[in-house]
């Protein structure tokens, strides 16, 4: 997406305080097992692997990585519809895996989701207007029966679709506008947190334009905090307030929009830049694009030390011993697990 097409970025937003959002120690391993009567489990699936991470009011949090890395694993863990392996997601100061059935279900109106695919995530045999309105039902407290037409209407009309499209069907919209439904339906009960798990990747790109000028603004507006999860390193970075990188299970870097993008320190997100593509070539300074060697390991058996280091031109033996932890070193201002941590002067976002 070209810097050009986007609204003013969430950066602008009045983030700061106490973190509303906080996951220490998350990790979320899924059992394998063989045989059909008598099952043994013969391994483990490490999908997400010690993650820490903090999320403040109107602020956003862009998590970023490879397909399998674990993003939409967290995504489900963040919402509480998996429970952890082991580690807290604390929502403003509480553990949402300790809570009774009853609070769980409160907190649920104030952290929401945004689907990937908006040609699967709504019920094609419902009116939209019956999609926007079904968190109504669940949560009648929210808006009596009477005002709930009324609601939903202004939901739409505030994602810019025509109130009076309350009766159409999914089928009747282009992927983008579908998009903007599903917005809506996240929007019913007034969340203070929407987790974004690939919202845009299935749009084309001007439309992936319009859907992240809309987040932006409702934003703004509303005070929203976002967890926006992508492969996609333009969109992150023109939505991101701070960024995570996730390789197989961990965050590997983390830090603001601009040391990310402008001073990466480990060699994974250096990778990952390098391969984004530029209108003008001459704009990358000189820098070759960084191949990566191989495909990324199992999660069921990731390497020892680094899990990158099988795929990385820096690895040394001492990764292989030593996992590297995420933190601040010599050569970098922002946390990085990487042993040799250090930007890259050549490569230019």
């Amino acid at each position: 997406m070209d810097a050009a097409s986007a609204d003013a970025p969430a950066a602008d937003a009045p983030a700061g305080g106490a973190p509303i959002l906080q996951v220490e120690g998350l990790v979320k391993h899924y059992p394998v097992t063989r045989g059909v009567v008598f099952k043994r489990e013969v391994g483990r699936v490490k999908a997400v692997d010690g993650v820490d991470l903090e999320l403040r009011r109107g602020e956003t949090l862009g998590v970023v990585g490879e397909s399998g890395c674990g993003k939409s694993t967290l995504a489900k863990l963040l919402l509480a519809a998996e429970r952890p392996t082991a580690g807290t997601v604390r929502f403003e100061g509480r553990d949402i895996f300790t809570l009774p059935k009853g609070e769980l279900r409160a907190l649920r109106r104030r952290i929401q989701m945004v689907l990937q695919d908006p040609y699967s995530s709504l019920n094609p045999r419902m009116t939209v207007g019956d999609i926007v309105g079904e968190p109504f039902a669940v949560h009648p407290e929210v808006a009596p029966k009477g005002e709930r037409r009324g609601r939903v209407q202004e939901l739409l009309e505030l994602v810019g679709l025509d109130p009076d499209h309350v009766s159409r069907y999914p089928h009747q919209f282009s992927g983008g506008q579908r998009q903007r439904v599903g917005i809506a339906r996240a929007l019913a009960l007034r969340p203070d947190v929407i987790v974004c798990d690939e919202p845009v990747s299935a749009l084309d790109v001007s439309v992936q334009a319009q859907v992240m000028n809309l987040l932006a603004r409702l934003q703004r507006e509303l005070g929203l905090a976002y967890v926006f999860i992508a492969h996609d390193l333009a969109a992150v970075r023109h939505i991101s307030d701070r960024i995570a990188v996730m390789y197989l299970g961990k965050v590997v870097e983390t830090g603001d929009e601009a040391r990310i993008y402008e001073r990466p320190t480990h060699p994974y997100t250096q990778a990952l830049l390098s391969a984004v593509p530029v209108p003008d070539p001459e704009a990358r300074g000189g820098a070759d694009e960084i191949v990566l060697e191989g495909e990324p390991p199992s999660p069921l058996d990731p390497p020892s030390g680094c899990r990158f280091r099988t795929r990385c031109w820096k690895a040394e033996d001492v990764c292989a011993r030593d996992e590297p932890a995420l933190e601040e070193r010599e050569h970098s201002d922002h946390p990085s697990a990487c042993h040799f941590a250090a930007p890259l002067p050549a490569v230019q976002r």
